[in-house]
C-alpha cells in the first residue's frame, strides 16, 4: 500500500523555514540598536538587560505599549513597509518620555496571515531605525503566522517599551502653575492617529493616494511620513531646564492630552494663531466638513509634543530645542481654573 503522505505545520499555513530566514536577515539592523545594558542577542526565550552599569542612583522603571493603527491599511495599499516600524517605536517612546525618561529596550509583534519574509524585513528594519533615532536597544519580539485569521497579505504590529528616570527627576506635571508657558514642537504630519477618520475623508471624496496634495507631494508620500521622535531632542533638553510637565499628542489631540497632565486648579490657553497647520489638515476639514473643535481632539494638527516650563525658562528652551533641529514655538500660557472650566481653551 502506498504510504499516506504527512502533513506538516507549513501545510496549514504556518512556516519555520520563513520565520528563521526573517531572523537571520533582521540580524544586521537589530546589531545597530545594542547599547550598554543589553546582554546576549536574538533567539532567547527572554530578552536580558542590566540597568546596573547605566549610572541610576533610584532608577524607576517606566513601560509603555502602543501600535499604529489603521495606518497600516495605507502601507498595505502603496506598498511602503520600510517607515511604519518608525511609527511603532514613536508612539511607545515618545509616551515615555513624557515622564522624564530615557527609553531602554524595546519589542515588538508581527502578526500576520501568512509570512512575507520581504514585507516582514522591511517592517522589522523601518522599527530598528525608529530604534536607533531613540537611541533604545531592539532587545527582541514576536512574529506570528495566524492563517485563517487575517486577509491574505495582511499584517498588524504593536510595541512595547522600557525606559527609567531616576526617582527624583520624575516629571508628573504636579508643579504647573497660572503664567508657566507651553513651548509646542511641531508634527511630522498626521504621525499615527486619527487614520480611520483619514481613510474615510479619502475614500468618500475619491482622492486616490497617488493624487498630490497643494505642493506638499503625494497624499502617499504625507500620510506615510513617519511619526516624529522627540527622545534626543528632549532629553538634551532636561539636563539643562527645569520641565514641569510633558504631553504627547496622540489620540485625542490637543483637546483631550494636555489636561491629562494639569493639576485641576488650572487650565490652558492656546493660541491657536501661534502656528500654521500643515497643508493636509485644511484639506482634510474642508473636505471631510470637520468642526474646528472636532480637528483639535482628532488630529494633533502639525503640535505632536508640548512642555511646560516657567515663564522665565521659555525663550532658553526655545532656543536649545531649535538647536536639536526642533520647530519650536510659545503655544500659549497656564491660567487660573474655577470649578468646572474647561482645561484647554482655544483662542
Amino acid at each position: 500500500m502506498p504510504s499516506k503522505k504527512t502533513t506538516t505545520y507549513a501545510d496549514a499555513g504556518v512556516s519555520i523555514n520563513h520565520g528563521n530566514l526573517l531572523v537571520e536577515r533582521i540580524k544586521p539592523a537589530v546589531n545597530k540598536t545594542r547599547k550598554p545594558g543589553v546582554l546576549g542577542g536574538l533567539g532567547g526565550f527572554g530578552a536580558l538587560f542590566d540597568i546596573s552599569n547605566l549610572g541610576y542612583r533610584q532608577p524607576v522603571l517606566v513601560s509603555g505599549t502602543d501600535g499604529v493603527g489603521t495606518k497600516i491599511k495605507l502601507a498595505l495599499e502603496t506598498g511602503i513597509h520600510h517607515t511604519i516600524g518608525i511609527d511603532l517605536v514613536a508612539m511607545c517612546v515618545n509616551d515615555l518620555l513624557v515622564q522624564g525618561a530615557e527609553p531602554l529596550f524595546f519589542l515588538d509583534y508581527y502578526v500576520c496571515e501568512r509570512l512575507d519574509v520581504d514585507i516582514a524585513e522591511s517592517v522589522i528594519t523601518g522599527i530598528a531605525k525608529g530604534c536607533e533615532m531613540a537611541n533604545c536597544s531592539l532587545v527582541g519580539g514576536e512574529t506570528a503566522e495566524h492563517p485563517g485569521t487575517f486577509p491574505p497579505g495582511e499584517y498588524d504590529l504593536a510595541g512595547f517599551c522600557v525606559g527609567a528616570v531616576e526617582k527624583d527627576a520624575i516629571i508628573d506635571g504636579s508643579g504647573i502653575v497660572p503664567g508657566d508657558m507651553l513651548i509646542g514642537l511641531a508634527s511630522s504630519g498626521a504621525h499615527s492617529n486619527g487614520f480611520s477618520l483619514i481613510r474615510k475623508i479619502l475614500a468618500d471624496s475619491n482622492t486616490r493616494l497617488d493624487d498630490t496634495l497643494s505642493g506638499s507631494g503625494t497624499f502617499a508620500d504625507v500620510l506615510l511620513t513617519p511619526t516624529r521622535i522627540y527622545v534626543k531632542s528632549v532629553l538634551t533638553l532636561l539636563k539643562q531646564v527645569k520641565v514641569k510637565g510633558m504631553v504627547h499628542i496622540t489620540g485625542g489631540g490637543l483637546l483631550e492630552n494636555i489636561p491629562r497632565v494639569l493639576p485641576d486648579n488650572v487650565a490652558a490657553e492656546i493660541n491657536c494663531r501661534s502656528w500654521e497647520w500643515p497643508a493636509l489638515f485644511p484639506w482634510l476639514r474642508k473636505t471631510g466638513n470637520i468642526d474646528t473643535e472636532e480637528m483639535y481632539r482628532t488630529f494633533n494638527c502639525g503640535v505632536g509634543y508640548v512642555i511646560v516650563v516657567d515663564s522665565l525658562d521659555s525663550g532658553k528652551t526655545i532656543e536649545l530645542l531649535k538647536k536639536q533641529g526642533e520647530s519650536a514655538w510659545c503655544l500659549g500660557s497656564i491660567v487660573k481654573r474655577s470649578g468646572n472650566e474647561p482645561q484647554v481653551n482655544l483662542s
